[in-house]
């Protein structure tokens, strides 16, 4: 897996939930490309139509508060998102995306120091952001080794299938 992930950001504010991020209205859908479409409409509707592909999102504090809707993180991936950089998380969606195989990355500040449009390179494994236009570099919380395995591997589903197929080759050649 690449430690490294540039892209054009889009910019969110504080306090944006589960809600805002995919709302339930569209829980029905099963499209993944439908899905990405409604990404963010809770906080403007034309923000899924706009957003540049393999693109980050930066957010401020407490960003996936509200529900543990799984359906949060599968919208912002399927929206093309690469990756979440916020002043901080909600729990329940930082685990939610990791298991998923969506990067969230905490970089307290970043939300006052980067403007709509820019491209960041996060390089998620030396804990660092930083802003091509400028050059500037902040730093930001380095993942853990697991969450760096389930994302490797693309998200828990993934890595537990993996770990049970070379289970089962080992058992037969046994």
């Amino acid at each position: 897996m690449n430690s490294e992930i540039t892209g054009k950001i889009i910019v969110v504010g504080d306090n944006i939930d589960t809600d805002q991020i995919y709302p339930g209205c569209y829980l029905a859908l099963t499209d993944p490309k439908e899905i990405g479409s409604h990404c963010l409409s809770g906080v403007d509707v034309n923000i899924a139509a706009n957003f540049p592909q393999g693109g980050i999102v930066v957010a401020g504090r407490n960003f996936g508060c509200g529900s543990s809707r799984e359906h949060a993180p599968i919208a912002l991936l399927n929206m093309g998102a690469k990756a979440v950089i916020a002043d901080s998380f909600a729990r329940i969606f930082f685990r939610n995306a990791v298991n998923l195989g969506l990067v969230p990355v905490i970089c307290k500040g970043i939300s006052q120091k980067v403007k709509e449009g820019q491209t960041l390179t996060l390089d998620f494994v030396k804990g660092v952001v930083t802003v091509q236009e400028t050059g500037e570099s902040y730093p930001c919380e380095a993942l853990g080794e697991q969450a760096m395995k389930i994302l490797a591997a693309g998200g828990i589903k993934p890595l537990m299938r993996a770990r049970f197929a070379k289970e089962k080759a080992e058992q037969k050649a046994e």
